[in-house]
């Protein structure tokens, strides 16, 4: 790629347990790309202002409260009221099947669970980042 992606990870809602998010941060940057981590207890109106002022290319959220069929839809509405509805929102955590496959039918991208090999997440964000590019 031509230029680095540029990634917001963040944690919304009450949810404080942050090392997976942090694991993942690390392996991100390793991989060349910038990182922005915007930390704990994030509301999704910050996480998407933060996304917009950084101009970033992918927005990534850990959620391990049960609460990512409040908050994913909540980030995608705010992204669009704010224009930025090329921004690929993906994410991680415990999310039961039913409740992916409901959220990537209204547009979020992959949600990888506990002990995914950050490698698989490294080449997810590198394929759909360079094909929203190309786009």
């Amino acid at each position: 790629m031509d230029r680095p992606i540029r990634v917001l990870v963040g944690k919304v809602g009450l949810d404080g347990h942050d090392r997976g998010v942090k694991v993942v941060a690390s392996a991100l940057r390793d991989a060349g790309m910038e990182v922005i981590y915007t930390g704990l207890h994030q509301t999704p109106e910050n996480v998407v202002r933060a996304a917009v002022e950084e101009d970033v290319e992918v927005v990534a959220i850990s959620i391990l409260s049960g609460a990512h069929m409040t908050l994913f839809p909540r980030l995608l509405e705010l992204l669009r009221e704010n224009g930025r509805d090329d921004i690929l929102l993906c994410g991680g955590g415990i999310i039961p099947e039913k409740d992916r496959l409901a959220l990537e039918k209204i547009g979020v991208g992959a949600l990888f669970g506990p002990g995914t090999d950050t490698t698989e997440i490294v080449s997810y964000l590198e394929e759909e980042v360079k094909k929203r590019r190309a786009r």
